[in-house]
């Protein structure tokens, strides 16, 4: 049995150490997908041998089946602050208040059995509903109440991470895809994680078990020969990084990794993840009573990846395409990589972000609630015929300024709630023709265009940058925006 001193720690908020190879508890959902849920008290058994060699973290969520409940049972064989126990909230789409945020967490405190969560996550569906900034405003004062020890946050991207951080939201860490197959993470984050002082949890560093021996030259899996909704998932992935005879050099190359430091595949694959920069820890799922790899897991800190190895790998990389996007993105956008290729299976619906009136002449208008549009009397957005006319639009939120002193944070909120608007009256981003970005700043230009490019850079839309003495102290940015909706197949407008 590995010795617990042979797995590292890192501090990932003050009070809060967690082993840098934390347990993920995911297939607990789906060992429960026929419907029968797992016994807690005998699942929590299969528990032992992780924290007993030193792997103390688990990580779970409120949507991972029974893994909280199993955790909390487990939690209470243990002596107070043995175990490290993270979760996550992840609401349906639409509005939500401060009872909805704290029934959540103290749901999640019930079923662990902890006064104090140790680090709830928050996952949000969609950016363009100002929603996901209320939760997060909320979900900070339960930290500052002492409820929740530490915030992390789950798929999101660099912008969005960015804008949260400069909102003035603690925040501990990011948990987001990353791997050999899938180094998203690896781009913008890294600088905004440098900056705001959050670190990465990497999961999905062995692709569903995909980057391991098993699937070295072997044929491409179809049908029932993916057993798991993880494999599922990741075989999305390899088909986006250039399909499976691409994904076979990638497999050859790790392996020779492997071999020549005497370890399995998924170690070398998981060890590549956790030496790249801001990652605190990589997740390692378990198949709780089924199967267990304990001792594989600990050789993670049994080598360091060299020259060489890294020569190697990055050979067989440069034979990728890149996920596209960035972190989070296949949760929010197509192609949707996930295990049923869409989100039939992760959300029923997603309402407008904000409620749509009828305006003078019967034409559709868009309010989102701040103080300017009653008092200049004037429409966020206002619809007529197949344009959508966006107001000037800066990054407030209700009576709150968001994004700080952070350029490219308040270009970002703004951008969303334009997003918003326009998808409350039928259309999108990619509908939009025409920008005009007002920045008080010059010194602030590039940040403001580098935002514009990141959220503009496939619609092009025609563009005017000018700087302006902009009203309203702290506000760096102001955007308008233009759309025309694309006529539908049939010569129609697109309806609301």
């Amino acid at each position: 049995m590995p010795h617990p001193s042979d797995v590292p720690r890192v501090e990932l908020a003050p009070g809060l150490s967690i082993s840098r190879a934390l347990t993920g508890l995911w297939q607990i959902a789906d060992l429960e997908r026929g419907g029968t849920p797992l016994d807690p008290e005998a699942t929590a058994d299969a528990m032992a041998p992780y924290a007993d060699a030193g792997l103390t973290t688990f990580d779970m969520a409120d949507h991972y089946g029974s893994a909280e409940l199993i955790a909390g049972a487990f939690r209470r064989r243990r002596p107070e602050g043995e175990v490290q126990l993270l979760t996550k909230w992840v609401p349906e789409p639409g509005p939500v208040d401060r009872a909805t945020v704290r029934d959540a967490v103290d749901r999640a405190r019930a079923r662990l059995g902890v006064e104090r969560i140790d680090l709830l996550q928050f996952h949000t569906w969609a950016y363009d509903d100002p929603s996901w900034m209320d939760a997060l405003f909320y979900l900070q004062e339960l930290k500052e109440q002492g409820v929740v020890r530490a915030l992390g946050l789950t798929n999101f991207d660099a912008a969005h991470l960015r804008l949260a951080c400069a909102s003035g939201v603690e925040i501990a860490s990011n948990q987001v895809a990353y791997s050999l197959l899938d180094r998203r993470a690896a781009g913008d984050m890294v600088e905004v994680c440098e900056r705001y002082g959050v670190q990465l949890l990497g999961y999905g560093t062995v692709a569903g078990g995909l980057l391991t021996e098993r699937w070295v030259d072997a044929p491409e899996p179809v049908g029932d020969a993916l057993e798991t909704w993880s494999q599922m998932k990741y075989r999305r992935f390899v088909d986006a990084a250039g399909g499976w005879s691409v994904f076979q050099q990638l497999l050859r190359a790790v392996k020779r990794v492997a071999e020549r430091h005497g370890v399995s595949m998924a170690t070398v694959a998981s060890r590549y993840v956790l030496e790249q920069p801001s990652v605190a820890g990589v997740i390692i799922g378990a198949r709780l009573g089924r199967s267990a790899h304990v001792e594989d897991t600990v050789a993670l800190f049994s080598f360091d990846l060299d020259d060489d190895d890294r020569a190697v790998l990055e050979a067989a990389l440069t034979g990728l395409q890149p996920i596209p996007g960035d972190s989070g993105d296949e949760y929010r956008k197509p192609p949707f990589l996930t295990a049923s290729g869409d989100l039939s299976h992760h959300v029923a619906a997603f309402p407008a972000p904000f409620p749509v009136r009828a305006g003078a002449g019967g034409r559709p208008r868009v309010l989102t609630g701040t103080v300017w549009e009653t008092m200049a009397g004037f429409a966020r957005a206002i619809r007529v015929g197949d344009r959508v006319l966006v107001s000037g639009t800066t990054a407030t939120h209700g009576m709150r300024l968001v994004g700080g002193d952070d350029a490219e944070a308040q270009t970002h909120a703004a951008i969303d709630k334009v997003a918003g608007a326009l998808r409350s009256l039928g259309a999108s981003l990619e509908d939009v023709v025409r920008t005009r970005l007002f920045v008080k700043r010059v010194a602030d230009a590039d940040a403001v265009t580098r935002a514009h490019g990141r959220r503009f850079g496939d619609v092009q839309p025609a563009n005017t940058l000018v700087q302006a003495d902009l009203i309203g102290d702290g506000y760096l940015v102001e955007m308008e925006a233009e759309a025309v909706l694309p006529p539908t197949p049939t010569g129609r407008r697109v309806p609301l």
